[in-house]
């Protein structure tokens, strides 16, 4: 394992300075930290801010990467690993996108990390996961070690809501995708053609990008054409509320002129009317076990078993044939 030392060596310059450049402080030339940064990572070399300042193994600290706080979606997640930690007698430092990220990270100030942040590159993470620095990740799968996927089951709930729709009888769909590059979207978009490829049914895909907003113009622009489907199958719930939004402009009622289904089951899925039918599966528990086996890696090496969290088909109005 390479040391500072290492890394003042190849750059040509003392340990000290190496030492401000990786940590941010002292009086480092711009192209000088530019040279230690570039010998510190092509030697996979992280600075441990614990080891150093507290000179102990553990921090009995969990970080938290998530997108965004705010929705319930992501609030249910952070309260189930809450919860876990608080338990295991652990801290949580939970961070939303930004700048703190790269440094909490790679000075190692948290002894395993819990990433939900698609906009964290997978390179960074996989040059940071350790034996002694396991990494859970709720939104991809980067099949290397010491990182651990839990994700939901996309593919079942795709295909749930597949032939919810094609058993009705609707034989005209419509499937509206989010950010193409999303593990999830990638997923549910797979299981859901792949479902529609054994039937004859016809199913035209229309791109969203995983909001409100986004299945809202989908809505129109389907709409306005006057060749209607009969079932439309939303990769998430913003998108199909979003759906459900044009409908009404357009004086159109699920599920007599379309029948409408979504993911995730938020909070206002089952308040909205029509309430929507949707896949759902209980975000807390799925980061209660993230956190829980995470912290039993950590403190007994306790194998983490990698699996697909359980989702439901969550029938509503939205889409039950009358």
């Amino acid at each position: 394992m390479a040391t500072i030392k290492d890394v003042a060596r190849l750059a040509g310059v003392g340990v000290s300075t190496a030492s401000y450049a990786l940590n941010g402080n002292g009086t480092v030339s711009e192209a000088t930290r530019k040279k230690i940064l570039e010998v510190a990572q092509a030697l996979n070399y992280h600075p441990n801010g614990s080891a150093r300042n507290l000179k102990i193994r553990k921090t009995h600290t969990i970080g938290v990467f998530i997108s965004r706080f705010g929705g319930a979606f992501y609030e249910d997640i952070l309260e189930g690993i809450h919860e876990a930690s608080m338990k295991a007698d652990y801290e949580l430092i939970v961070c939303p996108e930004s700048s703190t990220i790269h440094k909490i990270l790679t000075q190692r100030q948290v002894d395993g990390a819990i990433i939900f942040d698609s906009k964290i590159p997978s390179d960074i993470l996989i040059r940071l996961a350790a034996e002694d620095f396991p990494i859970v990740t709720l939104d991809r799968v980067l099949g290397v070690p010491n990182t651990y996927p839990l994700t939901p089951d996309n593919r079942q709930g795709a295909t749930d809501a597949f032939w919810h729709l094609a058993n009705q009888g609707f034989n005209k769909l419509a499937y509206i995708q989010g950010s193409k590059d999303a593990f999830d979207n990638i997923e549910r978009t797979e299981a859901f053609l792949e479902a529609a490829s054994m039937t004859n049914l016809c199913v035209s895909v229309y791109d969203g990008d995983f909001t409100e907003e986004g299945g809202y113009k989908v809505g129109k622009l389907i709409i306005s054409t006057n060749d209607l489907p009969q079932g439309v199958y939303g990769a998430n719930d913003q998108m199909a509320i979003g759906f459900l939004r044009a409908m009404d402009e357009f004086g159109l009622k699920a599920p007599s002129d379309i029948a409408v289904v979504g993911f995730d089951d938020i909070t206002i899925a089952k308040h909205i009317n029509p309430p929507l039918t949707t896949i759902g599966l209980s975000r807390r528990d799925w980061g209660s076990i993230a956190a829980q086996q995470l912290i039993k890696l950590i403190e007994n090496n306790t194998p983490f078993r990698s699996y697909k969290i359980r989702v439901k088909l969550i029938e509503r109005e939205s889409s039950r044939k009358k």
